[in-house]
């Protein structure tokens, strides 16, 4: 998430406690987790496994809760949580406000866009030209919407992520890490009817130019879709997953977290993806392998039982 405007390091270690050591007049102009930070950002880490990955990568100022090295040009803000202090400074920038009317007062809706009745808008919610937008769907606060998308019915644009925080030694192990990334969907996308696509974490969850998705679909967080993606009903995609352009994946593919499927590969239907894939092949199978591969591996299995009776029969 970027900030509004930059703020000031001092006035972020007086919210959660923290000891500065570096340059306590810096201004921090974000907060991001690790795969996604860039300048500016703040970032937490509160395991000495990933110490040295926080303080080598793009973030400027690191959360930690143990003292160490400064990189040049960045600065550590000390405390014994770094999990919750995070939370903490998302919960005062992008606090939880009951919603009491259907369209919030902020939200822009642009020329020639439909919506229909019993559309929830939240706040800071921008709906481009000519888009429709069917009943009952939902677009939560600061989600962004192109021009020329269409919404069916019944679909919730910027449910809370699936993310959780876990620790063993306390007696709630998974504890929910606080949203305050946005949905994007760009221009000529559309979306069918009952999908839920999350928001991001920290960054966005983005649908590319053209992206077409069928009827129950859920999106993970911070999950990047390209441009002209093709996505059948039941598909799932989990968190911070990257479907570069042309991608084609048909009914009830399952697709794991963090992973890359390559530009115009197609997954045929009931196909589980756990790892990354290269663009330009057709995969089949869970795990998928090439579907030509695994076509003629089934055939061979339905051939076990003939083959088995000749061997026994000699």
């Amino acid at each position: 998430m970027k900030f509004e405007q930059p703020i000031p390091l001092h006035t972020i270690a007086s919210w959660i406690g923290a000891r500065i050591v570096g340059d306590e007049k810096a201004m921090a102009s974000g907060i991001n987790e690790i795969h996604k930070v860039e300048q500016g950002d703040l970032v937490f880490v509160d395991h000495p496994k990933y110490y040295d990955k926080c303080l080598k990568s793009a973030a400027t100022y690191i959360i930690i809760n143990q003292e160490t090295d400064v990189p040049e040009g960045k600065a550590l803000l000390i405390v014994e949580r770094p999990f919750d202090a995070y939370c903490k400074i998302v919960e005062t920038l992008r606090p939880f406000k009951p919603a009491v009317e259907m369209k919030h007062h902020t939200v822009v809706v642009g020329e020639g866009s439909y919506i229909a009745p019993n559309v929830f808008l939240g706040e800071h919610v921008r709906i481009g030209k000519d888009c429709i937008i069917h009943p009952n769907v939902t677009i939560q606060d600061h989600c962004i919407i192109g021009d020329r998308v269409v919404i069916q019915a019944g679909t919730v644009i910027g449910s809370h992520s699936f993310y959780y925080n876990t620790k063993k030694d306390r007696a709630v192990w998974y504890k929910k890490m606080p949203d305050c990334g946005r949905v994007i969907i760009k221009d000529d996308a559309e979306i069918g009817a009952s999908c839920t696509i999350d928001r991001g974490v920290s960054h966005d969850t983005i649908i590319g130019e053209g992206t077409k998705l069928d009827n129950m679909v859920h999106i993970g967080h911070d999950t990047v879709i390209g441009k002209n993606c093709l996505i059948a009903a039941q598909v799932g995609i989990a968190g911070a997953t990257t479907l570069e352009d042309g991608v084609i994946l048909w009914g009830q593919v399952g697709v794991s977290k963090t992973l890359t499927i390559g530009k115009n590969a197609v997954v045929f239907a009931q196909s589980g993806v756990g790892s990354d894939i290269e663009g330009d092949k057709v995969y089949f199978g869970s795990p998928v392998q090439d579907a030509k591969v695994k076509q003629r591996e089934l055939v061979w299995i339905k051939r076990i039982p003939e083959l088995w009776e000749k061997v026994m029969g000699k």
